[in-house]
């Protein structure tokens, strides 16, 4: 019988997978290492096992001590579980950007989970580097793990990582390419690789907001180039130790929409489901193809599982209200769809203009159609009825009828795009949409603005 006699034993020998649909504008043979396998579902698991043992190793770990690390949640996943088995407590410290499956999954395995703030300096007392070090001073018999700095992180890749790519790639890998975070599994196989072949290239990718690409370019820190991102995992505000930018020949930075985006592709087209940087890994690769020829053999590593994801790059909301999804609005309906279920508010004519006011206060909206006898008569918009009663306060009490605008424009269900984007100008704030039965729902210029960001 083949059998394991814990679960960290089946750490490792992830498949290698050929790429087909989203890489074939590409020439080069684009395989794609996926290391959602692992127990933990992600590559990290590697790395948290070896720091661990290598800590015991040290006597750094007492018997039942607590183990602290700021994490983006899969290397706190993979610490949890060696914690299980060890006989552990983990707390893992995350920043506000993590997606809230990667909390409560690490929640499920036993940790505990501490919540900082992502917009902050490093060096702030509130930043999620500054609280793990906190922890780790104020708790007895803890150990801070320290992923950035521990460099039995890369050693792990160089021991595990490298050596599984070289074999099922039977050395014909020309190019690795992988997001970098910590910067332990771009290191550790691209030495390992480099070793066996110093021809081969590593490529990292970044992502904007991060510090890597500059400063591997030009040698310099460029405080300037950092700033708050949505990709997880992968882009520092810092140099971590296991950063060898030696052993990296080039970054590449992938924008957040295109790291989203292309993450949910590699879902829908090639059937595998994993997590933000492996879209960005993907897009990186599309950004740089013309670097590649039909002989280059490139493997790109997928860290982790697209189930830590699910609501925030696999949900269509979340996608929408950063301007992420791509959308092909054809028609007015299709421009009020995320709307149209919300009752049409509107005014009768013979109400006074503060009752205009209230409504758009209570319902946080900016124009308002007018109806008289049950027929659209008129409307009113903010920037009209600012300038009404600034110039004259005391319409605030006039009927609507008095200082009334047109009536908006009324379309059917199926006008195009740009014809309702003719009719939007300074004068008419908004249309009408033709539902049928004598049913209508508002159109505005914000509308059209959402669907082609």
């Amino acid at each position: 019988m083949k059998i394991y006699n814990n679960i960290l034993e089946t750490i490792g020998n992830t498949p290698i997978v050929k790429l087909n649909k989203l890489t074939k504008s590409v020439k080069a043979t684009v395989l794609a290492k996926i290391e959602t396998t692992n127990p933990g579902n992600s590559v990290k698991d590697r790395m948290a096992v070896k720091m661990v043992e290598d800590a015991e190793k040290a006597g750094l770990i007492k018997p039942g001590g607590t183990l602290i690390e700021g994490t983006s949640g899969n290397t706190g996943m993979g610490l949890a579980l060696a914690c299980i088995i060890k006989g552990y407590k983990l707390i893992c410290v995350l920043n506000d950007k993590q997606s809230k499956e990667k909390m409560d999954i690490l929640r499920a395995v036993g940790a505990e989970v501490v919540v900082c703030p992502t917009a902050v300096d490093p060096s702030d007392p509130r930043s999620y580097y500054s609280v793990s070090k906190r922890l780790a001073s104020e708790i007895p018999n803890s150990w801070y793990v320290n992923q950035y700095d521990n460099l039995s992180n890369r050693q792990a890749h160089y021991e595990q990582t490298g050596p599984e790519i070289w074999e099922q790639t039977d050395g014909k890998i020309t190019h690795f390419v992988v997001g970098v975070g910590t910067g332990g599994t771009i290191s550790g196989v691209g030495k390992y690789l480099k070793e066996k072949n110093p021809n081969i290239k590593i490529w990292g990718i970044d992502t904007y907001g991060s510090v890597f690409k500059k400063y591997k370019e030009t040698g310099i820190f460029d405080e300037n180039e950092i700033y708050p991102y949505i990709t997880e995992g992968i882009g520092e505000d810092i140099l971590p130790a296991n950063v060898d930018f030696d052993v990296i020949d080039l970054f590449e930075k992938v924008t957040d929409k295109d790291a989203a985006v292309y993450t949910r592709r590699l879902a829908r087209e090639e059937g595998i489901f994993v997590g933000n940087s492996a879209g960005a890994a993907v897009k990186g690769i599309l950004q740089l193809k013309d670097k590649l020829t039909e002989d280059d053999v490139v493997v790109v590593l997928f860290h982790d599982h697209g189930s830590r994801y699910v609501g925030k790059m696999f949900n269509d909301d979340w996608m929408r209200e950063r301007g992420f999804l791509e959308e092909n609005f054809k028609t007015a309906e299709d421009l009020i769809a995320k709307h149209s279920d919300e009752p049409l508010v509107t005014l009768f004519a013979e109400e006074l203009l503060s009752h205009a006011v209230a409504k758009m206060r209570k319902y946080g909206i900016s124009q308002i159609p007018v109806l008289k006898d049950n027929h659209f008569v008129g409307s009113l918009d903010e920037n009209h009825l600012y300038q009404v009663l600034v110039e004259d306060s005391t319409l605030i009490d006039a009927p609507i009828s008095k200082v009334m605008q047109a009536a908006f424009p009324v379309v059917a269900q199926n006008a195009s795009l740009e014809e309702v984007s003719r009719l939007l100008n300074k004068n008419t704030a908004a249309v009408l949409v033709d539902l049928g039965d004598n049913k209508h729902h508002i159109l505005t210029k914000y509308d059209i603005i959402s669907s082609l960001s």
